[in-house]
């Protein structure tokens, strides 16, 4: 459901802003996994309440399917030297290389900073602490924003690598580098398939208590994997929202997820989607069957880059747990479509009266 004013007006970038203190962005997840506070939404009234992340059992009824994005994040942010320098160039310090999503087979994009003088062509070694280097990668191509695209050299185990030489990507707004306790903190219980550059962070506030607790009541739980990108927290760069336009990110859905769902909506239960990366798979995937002249989902892998904004027509989400996003975001733009955009600014002005935390690490909200 959304305001009909969403629906009807010439929609811009900066009509989903909002005044937000810096203290109240998160910069630690709170003590205790589970312990966040979270605003609850009727988006049929705008209505709201205070609550906290575990009173979620109470506001679910049995039979509910909940979804979840099971994809984990990569240590995806690493530290390069280059090998190249013109001559009488002044020496560079180390390069952030940062990576986005995997091109081909030891392929990636990434983002590199500073990246004016990293050339196509150049070479960047990537040192393990002792000094040894642990990987190395030629630019082939180099685009927008600091975007390049990496051929590694092969190696026995690419992943193992980055477990020992990258970091955490915790996002530019966390104003302090990652440690080791982010490792845990920054990825969901529930997460298998590697291959996010963000965390998914809706799902950051389970446990495996609360997990059990909501099967305990007849709660269905099914997995989707969404590898999350860069793209979807980036700036926009548009002034007019019909004119954004994300990157593509890879999703599957298995056969058993698909079954689920397919289910779930013949028998009118609500499906409930964790995090806005949950929804963009589910609309998308039912989206690509719609056309396709299909009345069930299938199993799927492929890719999207859907954008969901006020108007959008929602065909398998009935309620959503997300966090509270970036002014002007796309995130945003989704919440909005989802319950109108000046319901979630309204909620979003009390969240900032009421103290709450925001991002990542911060608390969450609940629209049903």
């Amino acid at each position: 459901m959304s305001d009909s004013t969403d629906l009807n007006r010439d929609l811009r970038v900066a009509d989903f802003n909002y005044d937000l203190p810096e203290e109240l962005i998160a910069q630690e997840p709170p003590q205790d996994r589970g312990a966040s506070r979270m605003l609850v939404v009727d988006r049929n009234t705008g209505a709201l309440r205070d609550a906290m992340f575990g009173d979620l059992p109470s506001l679910l009824c049995r039979g509910d399917l909940l979804v979840l994005n099971d994809s984990r994040v990569i240590p995806a942010r690493l530290y390069a030297r280059r090998t190249l320098r013109r001559e009488k160039e002044k020496p560079t310090g180390r390069i952030e290389v940062m990576l986005t999503e995997p091109a081909a087979d030891n392929q990636w994009h990434a983002l590199v900073r500073p990246g004016r003088k990293v050339a196509i062509g150049e070479i960047l070694e990537f040192p393990a602490p002792n000094g040894t280097i642990e990987l190395k990668a030629e630019v082939l191509d180099r685009g927008q924003f600091g975007d390049r695209l990496l051929q590694f050299e092969p190696v026995d185990n690419f992943h193992a690598s980055l477990d020992r030489i990258g970091h955490i990507p915790l996002p530019p707004y966390i104003h302090r580098g990652d440690d080791p306790a982010d490792r845990d903190r920054y990825q969901t219980v529930y997460s298998r398939d590697r291959g996010s550059v963000a965390a998914p962070t809706a799902g950051l506030h389970f446990t495996p208590q609360m997990l059990e607790s909501l099967l305990a009541a007849g709660i269905e739980i099914a997995r989707v994997t969404l590898h999350v990108g860069l793209g979807t927290f980036a700036p926009l760069h548009v002034e007019r929202v019909d004119e954004v336009r994300l990157h593509r990110e890879r999703y599957t859905i298995s056969s058993e997820t698909a079954a689920a769902i397919n289910l779930a909506r013949s028998e009118r239960r609500r499906i409930v989607a964790v995090g806005t990366t949950t929804v963009r798979t589910l609309e998308s995937a039912t989206a690509d069957a719609l056309q396709a002249g299909e009345s069930l989902l299938a199993p799927r892998s492929g890719s999207t880059e859907i954008f969901i904004s006020p108007g959008f027509q929602f065909h398998v989400v009935d309620a959503l747990l997300t966090n509270f996003h970036l002014p002007q975001s796309s995130l945003l733009m989704l919440v909005s479509a989802f319950a109108g955009r000046d319901k979630v600014l309204g909620a979003y002005r009390h969240a900032v009266d009421e103290r709450y935390r925001f991002f990542s690490y911060g608390d969450c909200m609940f629209i049903a």
